[in-house]
C-alpha cells in the first residue's frame, strides 16, 4: 500500500492541475466585409478560438470588434492568415498567464479584513454576507433561495425595511463566471447601500421607500471553478448528458426564445443552452424567486463585463419594446451620470442591435414576466484587460457604477405604480 499512495495522490494532482495559459494571447480583429467575416468563421473552424466579444463566432458581423483567445502555437497559423487577407489586427493581451497574475495588483489593507478593492473567492464573500446581516441587521437579510449543481448556497441579500409590499429591484452579479467585476460590484453596493443609510440623503431616502435583492454570485459553482481551475471559465459545473463537456451557460437558460439561436445546442460550447429551459438549479431558483416576488419587483439589473454598454430588451428579436423610448432615456441619463465621475463611456441601447443577439437571457425573460424596467450593465473595460480588469480598477468601476444604479432607482420610485 505504501507504494500506492504517492502514485494515488500524484494521480489527483494532475487531474485537478489547474489551466495555464502561457503565452495565450488575445487578439482583435474588426472584418470589414462579409468576405472577411467569412475567413474569421474559417479560421474559428480550423483553429481553437475562445471568443471574448461577441461569445460566440456566429455572431460576428461586418464592422464589428472582434476579440478572441488563441493559444500561442495556433497564432502563428492565425497571423499570417489575416496579413495575407490584409485583415487589420492588434494584440489586447500577449501573456494571458501574465495578465492573470497582474490582476491582483493590490495589497491586502487589513489581513482578515473584508477588501472590496480586491477580489474575493467564493469562502470570502460567503463570511461577507454573515458579517453584512451581523452589523446591519435592521437593513440586511440574507436569504437561501436554493443550491446549485454542486450544492452550494444560493443567497440573495434583502437591503431595505421588512415591509415586504414595498417596491424592489431585483440585482444579479456573477451569472458568467469569469466575468469577476460583476460580483465585486454587488458587494460594494451592498456595503455602501448599508453604510450610508442616515448619511447619504439619497440613499437613506431610496431606502426609506424601496427594498433590493442582490444575488451577489449567480453561478456559485464557475466562479469558484474559475477561482481553483480555469480563469477563463464561463458556465456552471452541471454534467451535461451524454457528453464529456460540462457546464451550461446560465444566461441562455431562460425561457424566452429558448431555442431561438443557432449553436448554443452543443454542450461543449461556452453558450450551450442547456437541455431545457430552467434545467439548472441555478436558473430555476432565481426564476421562482423572482415569480414568487412578482408584485413588489420593479427593476431587474443584470451585472456582466465586459465593453461599457447599459443595455435592455430585447435581445431574441429587432423588435423594440413597447416601452423602449422609455428604457432608452433611462439608459441615456444612466450613462450620462455614470460618466460624470471618471469621464468613463457607455454606449447603450437594445441587446441585440448594440451589441449582438441572445436567446434565452435573464433580461428578456424577466421583462417578459412583467417587469418593465430590466437592464443589463457590461461594465469595464473596452477590451485592453477584458474579463481581467485589475483590481486597482475596482472602485473606480464601482464608484460610478453606484451613480447609475442609484439614479435608475429613484426613477422606478418616481415613474412605477
Amino acid at each position: 500500500m505504501r507504494l500506492l499512495l504517492p502514485v494515488a495522490l500524484l494521480a489527483t494532482t494532475i487531474a485537478i492541475a489547474p489551466v495555464h495559459f502561457d503565452r495565450e494571447k488575445v487578439v482583435r480583429v474588426k472584418p470589414q466585409d462579409e468576405n472577411q467575416v467569412s475567413i474569421m468563421k474559417n479560421l474559428a473552424k480550423d483553429n481553437e478560438l475562445d471568443f471574448w466579444y461577441p461569445d460566440a463566432i456566429d455572431h460576428v458581423a461586418a464592422n464589428m470588434t472582434v476579440d478572441f483567445r488563441v493559444s500561442g502555437k495556433e497564432f502563428q497559423s492565425i497571423q499570417s492568415a489575416l496579413d495575407q487577407n490584409r485583415m487589420h489586427y492588434e494584440i489586447l493581451i500577449d501573456n494571458l498567464q501574465e495578465e492573470i497574475e497582474k490582476q491582483f495588483d493590490v495589497k491586502e489593507a487589513v489581513p482578515g479584513r473584508h477588501s472590496y478593492a480586491k477580489y474575493n473567492n467564493w469562502d470570502k464573500i460567503v463570511a461577507w454576507t454573515e458579517k453584512m446581516v451581523d452589523k446591519h441587521p435592521e437593513m440586511v437579510s440574507r436569504i437561501k433561495i436554493g443550491s446549485t449543481f454542486e450544492d452550494n448556497p444560493l443567497y440573495v441579500l434583502k437591503i431595505g425595511k421588512k415591509d415586504e409590499r414595498r417596491k424592489a429591484v431585483f440585482m444579479d452579479c456573477g451569472i458568467h463566471a469569469q466575468e469577476w467585476i460583476s460580483p465585486a460590484f454587488c458587494q460594494w453596493f451592498v456595503y455602501q447601500a448599508a453604510k450610508s443609510y442616515g448619511k447619504n440623503k439619497i440613499m437613506t431616502k431610496i431606502l426609506d421607500r424601496m427594498n433590493f435583492y442582490v444575488l451577489p454570485v449567480f453561478n456559485v459553482d464557475g466562479y469558484i471553478w474559475s477561482w481553483t481551475q480555469d480563469r477563463m471559465w464561463k458556465k456552471n459545473r452541471s454534467k451535461n448528458h451524454n457528453s464529456k463537456c460540462v457546464g451550461t451557460d446560465l444566461n441562455r437558460n431562460f425561457n424566452v426564445s429558448w431555442h431561438s439561436s443557432p449553436n448554443t445546442d452543443d454542450p461543449c460550447q461556452d453558450t450551450y443552452r442547456g437541455p431545457a429551459p430552467e434545467s439548472e438549479k441555478e436558473t430555476k431558483a432565481v426564476a421562482d424567486f423572482i415569480r414568487s416576488h412578482l408584485k413588489s419587483i420593479r427593476a431587474y439589473i443584470s451585472f456582466h463585463s465586459y465593453s461599457q454598454m447599459l443595455l435592455f430588451p430585447y435581445g431574441y428579436t429587432l423588435k423594440l419594446p413597447p416601452n423602449h423610448e422609455d428604457l432608452a432615456k433611462v439608459a441615456r441619463i444612466g450613462t450620462d451620470v455614470l460618466s460624470t465621475r471618471y469621464e468613463t463611456q457607455y454606449i447603450y441601447g437594445p441587446i441585440a442591435s448594440t451589441a449582438y443577439p441572445t436567446s434565452g437571457s435573464s433580461l428578456d425573460w424577466a421583462y417578459n414576466l412583467g417587469i418593465k424596467h430590466t437592464f443589463a450593465f457590461e461594465l469595464r473595460d473596452k477590451g485592453r484587460f477584458g474579463f481581467l480588469l485589475p483590481e486597482s480598477r475596482i472602485k473606480s468601476t464601482c464608484k460610478e457604477t453606484m451613480l447609475a444604479v442609484k439614479f435608475i432607482a429613484k426613477y422606478i420610485l418616481r415613474h412605477t405604480s
